[in-house]
């Protein structure tokens, strides 16, 4: 993925998996539903795919094997079908998992909510992996990049802001930091991404809360957006990507790209 000229990541929320509670016990329905999103992005335009255990809830800090051997085979279908970069993030904080389940598909990154620091969340106190990681990416070289949120949405955080941006990438070698709002679809603080943008020295991507009417501004002080809601059919998060939405966005970063 090319930072330089930004990079729009499309978002597929999975639908509940085998071994949580809001599983329907259609497993191959939801694969197909995996495949239909990713679709959807890669016929947008979008420069990369994203797919998450979203609707797991409730959600625990790391996932049993049942979620990893589905994540595993929903992601190597997706890989096969679509030649866009694709991202692994399990839910609520399981890098282990997900950068098991990047090396065996041969994705491209992964999204990690609590890299360095401590969290205070609906799972309780969630404390940063760092290390884990480090010694799984030693263990197993690979060109899997690290995307590290900084203040992770759905969560309090009473550290300063701009020391755990620092120690997400010097301490905990992120290779690119994800800068959110306090929940899903919620804008990001504008003030954190520019100070964000000032501090850093790794690529800079909003996690949340881009839309068709902010995506101009947000354009000027980020490097990629991560988006899920405003691409769905009203704008709701629950809902299945709407195609005509999807493509309208994408027009607009298009513009967007050819003014640099």
């Amino acid at each position: 993925m090319n930072f330089e000229e930004k990079v729009l990541i499309g978002m597929v929320h999975l639908k509940p998996l085998p071994g949580s509670y809001l599983y329907d016990g259609n497993f191959n329905g939801v694969v197909e539903h995996a495949i239909s999103e990713a679709k959807k992005i890669e016929e947008a335009g979008f420069d990369a795919i994203m797919i998450e255990n979203f609707n797991d809830v409730p959600f625990s800090k790391t996932v049993e094997p049942i979620t990893v051997a589905s994540m595993t085979l929903i992601a190597r279908t997706i890989k096969e079908e679509i030649p866009l970069p694709l991202g692994i993030n399990v839910l609520r904080n399981d890098a282990i998992a997900a950068y098991s389940i990047a090396y065996t598909v041969k994705a491209d990154f992964i999204r990690v909510n609590v890299l360095s620091g401590v969290a205070y969340t609906d799972q309780g106190v969630i404390e940063g992996i760092a290390v884990q990681l480090a010694r799984l990416r030693k263990l197993l070289p690979s060109k899997i990049k690290v995307f590290a949120d900084v203040h992770v949405k759905h969560a309090h955080h009473f550290g300063d802001f701009e020391e755990a941006l620092s120690d997400a990438i010097e301490r905990g070698l992120a290779d690119a930091v994800i800068i959110s709002g306090k929940r899903t679809g919620n804008e990001v603080d504008l003030k954190k991404l520019k100070r964000a943008k000032e501090l850093s020295n790794v690529p800079v991507l909003v996690g949340s809360g881009t839309t068709y009417e902010n995506l101009p501004e947000l354009w000027k002080y980020a490097d990629g957006f991560i988006v899920g809601t405003w691409i769905k059919k009203d704008g709701k998060t629950n809902n299945d990507i709407d195609p005509e939405r999807a493509k309208k966005l994408i027009n607009l970063a298009e513009k967007l790209k050819a003014s640099l």
